[in-house]
């Protein structure tokens, strides 16, 4: 459980980072953007989820900053919600049994 809280403690403190970066980026540009990111938002969060899972610093603040912080959020979620439906097939369970044990609640 603790694993899963701490992901999410970094995912919120990446955003905070990265939003802090673009309006400090905006603000030396004028404005005038800049260009659209090309990243692929699941890599980013696949590589971000494993940095994290490595306690990485580096690689989070790296992967962090390959997408916005909304498409990573996505990217992230996409990620756990196939994790989920992945070893709930795995374990023949309904995938809310596998996502609270996985996060420590009791069953329903």
């Amino acid at each position: 459980m603790g694993r899963v809280v701490r992901l999410f403690g970094r995912i919120r403190e990446a955003w905070d980072r990265s939003r802090t970066a673009r309006r400090t980026e905006r603000s030396k540009q004028g404005d005038a953007g800049g260009g659209p990111r090309s990243h692929n938002l699941f890599e980013a969060a696949a590589a971000y989820v494993s940095a994290c899972v490595a306690d990485d610093q580096d690689r989070i603040e790296e992967a962090a900053g390959r997408v916005s912080p909304e498409a990573l959020s996505f990217g992230v979620n996409e990620l756990a919600c196939r994790a989920v439906i992945a070893l709930a097939r795995e374990r023949d369970e309904p995938p809310g049994d596998v996502a609270r044990a996985l996060l420590g609640l009791p069953a329903t």
